[in-house]
Order: C-alpha cells, then structure tokens, then sequence
C-alpha cells in the first residue's frame, strides 16, 4: 500500500470521528455562545438579541460570585487530595512483590468507580452521612462525641462532599499511577540502590521525576472532571445545602436553565465556566511541561 493510499484510509477513518466532534461539540459550543447574547426564554416564546447584558449581569450576581467560590474550593482542595492520597497509595501497592496481591489491591481500589455515581450517593446520604442514624455519626456517639450533620450544617457541606468524591473517584488515578510506576525501568531503582539511597529518596528523586507525563495528564483529568461535578451535589444536599454552602457552577446553570428558565443567562454562565476549565488546563499544561525520556 503506497503513502497516498494510506493517507487516504486515515482520512476515511477520522471522518465518523470528525462528524462526531462537530455535531456534538462545536455545534453546540457555537450553539450556547449565540444563545448567551440573548434572553431566551422557552416557556415565554421570547429569544430578543441582549449583547453583552448577561455578562454583565454576572458581575452584579451574589449567587454566581458564590457558585464561584464554592467551585474553586471544592475543584483544588479535592483535586490536591486526589493526587496526594492516589498517588500514595499507588506507590505503597507497586512496592508488593506479587502480582497476584498487586492486581488484588487494585481492583479493590477501583471497585467504587464501578458504582453509578448517583447510586453511590444516594447510599453515602442515606446511611453513611444520615444525621440521625448513619454510620459516621453512631461511630462518633459510641466514643462519646456529638453527631454532626454533614449536610445540613454549612460548615460540614463542603467537607462531606469532598470525602465522597474522592472514595468514588480515587480508583482511576491509582491505576493510572501504578501503570505509570510499573512503566519505570528497574534500572534506575538499582543505579539508586547502588548510591545508598532510602525509600523516600527514591521516591523523590526516582519515582516523583519519572511519573512527570502521568502526574501531568492525572492532574488535568481531574481538575476537568472536577469542575464540572454535579450529581453529588444534587443528591447529597438539599437545595444547594444551608446558605447555599453546596452551590456550585454546574447546579448553578442546572438551576438558572431548568428551574428559572433563564437559557440566555445560563449560557452565559456556561461560557464563562468553559472558559475557566480551559485556561486552568492550559496553564496547567504549561506549568508542567515535561521534556525527557527514557
């Protein structure tokens, strides 16, 4: 098969792909940014051209600068969690000598990824955060403490939230943390032995510099992921939890299209929340870029 010939099999095989991106991305990327510079309104039969009004109505929003915020917390402090404990508890499986144990512990890590999300909470508020009867709170009675309630008080909305999004979701970045140290050459372990290093210099100087390509992709995963969460949210809390403590960008726009009916300024916020996902990533991108190989 000649080049010519094989350039063309890879063009006919990217065209279902090319369709795909156009009708289900750019289409309605393009689709909500149009829609966010009017006032549309499917239940008022009204779609009138705003210009900049919706934006400009953002910054005048207590509720947005608020779904801001709780996003921003929930997204680092979840995704900085996330990268320590996965990591760590990658590194403490890759250190088994069996395979057998290894593939057990993973498997055993990844088991709530397997759990619809919303199943997953429903479960976690009913009978783990119940205030009267769940499982943390009876622990916390029988060593003589108070019971706490997780979801109702603001204090503990965010807290609560972020200890469920990390046991359903760690699992991923744990396998991808183990392939990414199973796919280090033992050489460079022996050449550190050799040198009288310790464990954790290992782990610094080895391990840490060598997982640059699966760190960067790990992080960027999650902190996408991360800011567009929403089903915990909505089945954890009730109504955005008390004083909206739980009111993030996603249940924001959920709120603004579903419930209020306002499409023009949902899409705003939309925009505004895809424009933040894509300068964090490219920033992120930048900010650790890693040129080696080995």
């Amino acid at each position: 098969m000649t080049a010519e010939h094989n350039r063309k099999f890879i063009l006919l095989v990217f065209i279902p792909i090319f369709i795909e991106a156009v009708l289900f991305l750019v289409i309605p990327i393009l689709g909500t940014i149009g829609i966010s510079f009017t006032d549309y309104n499917p239940i008022a039969h009204k779609m009138d051209f705003t210009g900049l009004a919706n934006y400009m109505k953002l910054l005048d929003d207590p509720e947005f600068v608020l779904a801001m915020k709780n996003t921003l917390v929930f997204t680092v402090v979840a995704v900085i969690l996330n990268i320590i404990i996965s990591l760590t508890v990658a590194t403490l499986i890759s250190q088994l000598r069996s395979n057998k144990t290894r593939s057990f512990f993973r498997m055993i890590a990844f088991l709530p990824c397997i759990s619809p999300l919303v199943a997953s909470a429903v479960v976690w508020g009913r009978s783990i955060l119940n205030t009267k009867i769940g499982l943390i709170n009876q622990l916390i009675e029988k060593f003589g403490g108070h019971s706490v309630a997780w979801t109702g008080d603001a204090k503990f909305v965010m807290l609560s939230v972020i200890v469920f999004t990390l046991w359903a979701d760690l699992g991923y970045n744990i396998i991808l943390f183990c392939a990414g140290i199973d796919g280090i050459p033992g050489e460079f372990y022996e050449a550190a032995e050799l040198d009288g290093t310790s464990g954790w210099q290992k782990f610094r100087f080895v391990t840490l510099p060598l997982l640059g390509r699966t760190t960067t992709f790990v992080v960027l995963m999650t902190l996408i992921s991360y800011f567009q969460m929403f089903a915990q949210f909505s089945v954890l809390l009730y109504k955005d939890g008390p004083q909206h403590s739980g009111l993030v960008m996603t249940s924001y726009i959920y709120k603004t299209a579903f419930v209020y009916k306002e499409m023009g300024y949902a899409a705003a916020l939309s925009f505004v929340l895809f424009l933040l996902i894509l300068v964090v990533s490219v920033v992120q991108q930048r900010l650790n870029k890693v040129d080696w190989e080995y």
